[in-house]
């Protein structure tokens, strides 16, 4: 059991990073044996990988046809977004309040690394720390449920960052909003935080209009 389990992570995480950043086509048709030979990965595995990455609306299954990667849908990201404002508001006020020592010291680093990217505008440094900070801000919030119904969204927001941000985003702005939020929680000010966690959302959502506007579409 042990061992699927296992094997079933690896190919979650391999398959949400290929349709996050779009290897796998919004509209894309998949096939269980065509995925497992491309991975390298047993069937039952690649099958309970899909079903998790349905739950979280990356992908369609449709019974006797194949497994469908879902479209980016514009109404839905913003829908997405209100989900989203309340749970990370929530998350970033009981992570400064309860996280642990070693954890504030990461969220400072990250928030190091985050004004980092935004003076030398790098993406690929903002992502990484971007994918540190959620995992960072599940785990030190210390509730399972508010994390376990943040992960069900992170990826459709990641997406669709990854499909727009060239042509829509100010990345060192939202590095810069990164950063606050993560000093904010580090220094273990609950209301700051969810201040800051606001802001970003603020801008976020801010960029998913801008994104959708004539002439923008990737």
């Amino acid at each position: 059991m042990a061992t699927r389990e296992s094997l079933t992570d690896k190919a979650y995480k391999q398959l949400e990073e290929m349709i996050v950043t779009l290897q796998l086509e919004p509209g894309a048709v998949l096939a269980e044996l065509e995925l497992g030979e491309r991975l390298q990965i047993g069937r039952t595995p690649i099958r309970e990988a899909l079903q998790r990455l349905a739950r979280e609306g990356l992908v369609m299954i449709l019974p006797r046809k194949g497994i469908l990667v879902t479209e980016i849908n514009p109404g839905k990201q913003l829908l997405l977004i209100e989900v989203r404002r309340a749970l990370e508001r929530l998350m970033a006020r009981t992570a400064a309040i309860r996280s642990s020592g070693t954890e504030r010291k990461e969220f400072r680093r990250i928030a190091k690394g985050m004004q980092q990217a935004a003076i030398k505008n790098d993406d690929v440094k903002f992502m990484r720390h971007d994918s540190e900070l959620n995992a960072l801000l599940a785990e030190a919030a210390h509730n399972e449920y508010a994390a376990r119904a943040i992960q069900a969204i992170q990826g459709l927001s990641r997406r669709f960052w990854y499909f727009h941000y060239k042509q829509a985003a100010d990345m060192p702005l939202c590095a810069r909003l990164h950063a606050a939020l993560a000093q904010r929680i580090a220094d273990g000010d609950g209301a700051s935080a969810a201040e800051a966690s606001d802001r970003l959302v603020d801008y976020v959502e801010d960029f998913t209009r801008l994104a959708f506007s004539p002439g923008l579409a990737a």
